[in-house]
């Protein structure tokens, strides 16, 4: 898939991983919608960037949100796939001080990173389906967010960890259904990047996160998060994976 003149969805869109993969799809000619909560940081991007890019504020839950921001991507060309960059990872363990822990606060992190993310891929899946084939038979892609806590959740990540695994879980089913359309469905699993949360601490504190990484011992750049995007995107075997964004980490119990 070329993403030259091709129209991608990316929600997260205004900030962090999601920046950076707005930033390197306009960079190589591509346009892109910015899906996100996050008005004025899209609109200051959307300015920025012009007419390549629109933001649209976007509740990744709602059907309605989800629907607008479908029709956006329509208006500016070509639709060809979304990057699903939104998500939160508040800590929570399962029996903390103050007892169990609240059942609608594990259910928002799964709406958000789990239900949110196939909302995106339900609605623009079923435009994509009938667009037309390039050379290869392809008509787009679909590229998710997980993270190594799908694999290496720590002590006070059980309602994380599930959301990312669930995502990691549905990447091949989809790849599988999808396949008759010439959609290709993948997912990325980062460890520790230099996302705005990251950024908030202490330099003091990353340089120790950093440290905790095989190599390169450091936090990741979200643009190197972009740049596998860029690949998966761009190579057309890819397809029914998730793809280990790590440095070699693995996480410890806490």
């Amino acid at each position: 898939m070329e993403i030259k003149n091709s129209v991608f969805i990316v929600t997260g869109g205004a900030s962090g991983l999601g920046e950076a993969t707005v930033r390197r799809l306009v960079a190589n000619g591509g346009k892109a919608i910015i899906a996100d909560l996050n008005a004025e940081r899209g609109a200051a991007l959307e300015s920025e960037l012009g007419d390549a890019v629109k933001f649209v504020k976007c509740d990744v839950t709602s059907d309605e949100d989800g629907r607008a921001a479908v029709a956006a991507a329509q208006a500016l060309g070509d639709l060809r796939g979304v990057v699903n960059c939104a998500g939160v990872g508040v800590p929570a363990k399962a029996v903390g001080k103050d007892g169990p822990l609240p059942l609608e606060k594990f259910a928002l992190i799964i709406n958000i990173n789990l239900i949110g993310t196939f909302n995106l891929i339900r609605l623009a899946a079923a435009e994509i389906q009938n667009a037309e084939p390039n050379a290869g038979g392809e008509r787009g892609v679909f590229i998710n967010t997980a993270s190594v806590a799908a694999f290496d959740g720590q002590i006070g990540q059980p309602a994380y960890a599930a959301s990312k695994a669930g995502v990691v879980g549905m990447t091949l089913p989809l790849a599988r259904e999808f396949a008759r359309f010439g959609m290709r469905v993948n997912t990325i699993a980062p460890g520790l990047f230099l996302t705005p949360m990251m950024a908030q601490l202490p330099e003091e504190a990353q340089q120790s996160l950093g440290q905790q990484v095989p190599f390169p011992s450091r936090l990741g750049q979200p643009d190197e998060f972009a740049q596998l995007v860029q690949q998966i995107i761009e190579n057309p075997m890819l397809n029914g994976e998730t793809i280990r964004l790590d440095g070699a980490i693995r996480m410890a119990p806490k």
